[in-house]
C-alpha cells in the first residue's frame, strides 16, 4: 500500500471517530498563505478552506499575507497565538528551503511551527524551446558535458524550486550549467520559448499551455511518478543515466499551526483535512495545478519536512545562493 493511499486511510479512520456533528465556532479559522492570490499556494489553499468549513460548521477564510519570499506571511503566523485560529499553508519553499537561504530570520519556520497534514506534492517539469535539437535528459547532460558552463537555465528567481532543482541536476550529474534568475516563471519561460535560455525546470501549468502551444518541449518531469496530464514525459530518473536514478524534485503542500497548538485541535484538524483531500472534488483540483495527491497526518509531514531540509540545505550551501 503506498504512503499517499495509507494516509487517506488512517485520517478517514481518524475521522469517522470524531463527533457525529462538530460544535460550531463562531470564530473563523485563518489560512494565511504566504504568496499573492492566483497561485497554486492560494488555489490549494481556498479549496481546502471550502472543504473544511463545509465539514467543521465553521468559518474557514483565507488570509494572503505575501512578501519576503513568503517569510513575511510564515513569520505572521510563527508569532500569533496557539489557539488553533491561525494556520499556515506551507511548502517546501518556506518551510524547508529558506530557513537555509535567507540570512538573518528571527525564527525558524521547522521548528517553530508544528505540521498538522500534507496533501499534496508538485513536480517540476524540464523544458526546452521547441527548435532545440535537444529531445531527452540524455541528450541535455551530453550536451552539458561538451560545452561545459554555456548552457543557460532559467528560473523564477534564486532560492526557487526551480533554481535549488537545477543546482541539484548539476550536483547529481556533474555538470556546469548558468542559472539565470528571472522576475517570476513567465518572463523566464517566455525568453526559453525565444531561445535566450536553454532549459528551465518550471511549475507545470503555465509551462504546460507553451507545450501544447508547440514553443516548448517537455523533456522530463521530477517526481518519481509521471504526472497525469503529461503522460507521455519520462521522470528525470527514467533516463537511464545512473548518475540520476532515483532523482526526484517535489515541492510539498501542507498546513502548519504556530508551536504550542493544543495536541486535541491538531489531532481533529488533520483528520478533517485528510478527509478533504481525500474527495475527488479536491484531487480534481490538484491535477488542474500541476500536483498529485501526498496524504499524511502530523508525523509523516514532520519527518519529510526533516528530510526536505536537509537536501535542500545540502544544495543551497553547495550552491552558495543566498538572499540577504
Amino acid at each position: 500500500m503506498d504512503r499517499a493511499r495509507r494516509g487517506l486511510l488512517l485520517g478517514l479512520a481518524a475521522a469517522a471517530a470524531l463527533p457525529a456533528h462538530a460544535q460550531a465556532d463562531a470564530r473563523p479559522i485563518r489560512i494565511v498563505v504566504p504568496f499573492a492570490a492566483g497561485g497554486g499556494n492560494d488555489v490549494f489553499a481556498r479549496q481546502m478552506a471550502k472543504g473544511l468549513g463545509e465539514l467543521r460548521r465553521q468559518g474557514v477564510i483565507v488570509d494572503n499575507k505575501p512578501g519576503a519570499g513568503g517569510n513575511l506571511g510564515t513569520e505572521q503566523v510563527v508569532r500569533s497565538a496557539p489557539d488553533g485560529s491561525t494556520l499556515l499553508l506551507g511548502y517546501t519553499g518556506t518551510v524547508s528551503i529558506n530557513p537555509a537561504l535567507y540570512k538573518g530570520l528571527k525564527f525558524d519556520a521547522r521548528k517553530d511551527l508544528l505540521p498538522v497534514a500534507m496533501f499534496a506534492s508538485s513536480a517540476l517539469v524540464l523544458v526546452v524551446p521547441a527548435a532545440s535539437k535537444i529531445r531527452s535528459v540524455a541528450e541535455l547532460v551530453a550536451e552539458a558535458k561538451a560545452r561545459p558552463g554555456l548552457l543557460d537555465y532559467a528560473s523564477s528567481g534564486s532560492g526557487t524550486g526551480g533554481h535549488l532543482t537545477g543546482e541539484l541536476f548539476a550536483e547529481r550529474t556533474g555538470t556546469r550549467i548558468n542559472h539565470i534568475p528571472y522576475k517570476g516563471t513567465n518572463p523566464g519561460l517566455t525568453d526559453l520559448a525565444g531561445g535566450q535560455v536553454q532549459m528551465m525546470f518550471s511549475v507545470v501549468p503555465p509551462a504546460l499551455a507553451l507545450v501544447k502551444g508547440g514553443r516548448l518541449r517537455a523533456i522530463a518531469v521530477t517526481g518519481a511518478k509521471r504526472l497525469p496530464s503529461l503522460p507521455d514525459v519520462p521522470t528525470v530518473a527514467e533516463s537511464g543515466l545512473r548518475e540520476l536514478a532515483g532523482f526526484e524534485s517535489t515541492l510539498t503542500y501542507g498546513i502548519l499551526a504556530p508551536r504550542g497548538t493544543p495536541g486535541a485541535f491538531v489531532k481533529e484538524f488533520s483528520a478533517q483535512m485528510l478527509q478533504v483531500a481525500g474527495s475527488a472534488e479536491f484531487q480534481s483540483r490538484l491535477g488542474v495545478e500541476g500536483a498529485v495527491p501526498l496524504l499524511g497526518g502530523p508525523a509523516e509531514y514532520a519527518a519529510l519536512i526533516a528530510k526536505e531540509s536537509a537536501l535542500w540545505a545540502g544544495i543551497v550551501k553547495a550552491s552558495g545562493a543566498t538572499v540577504e
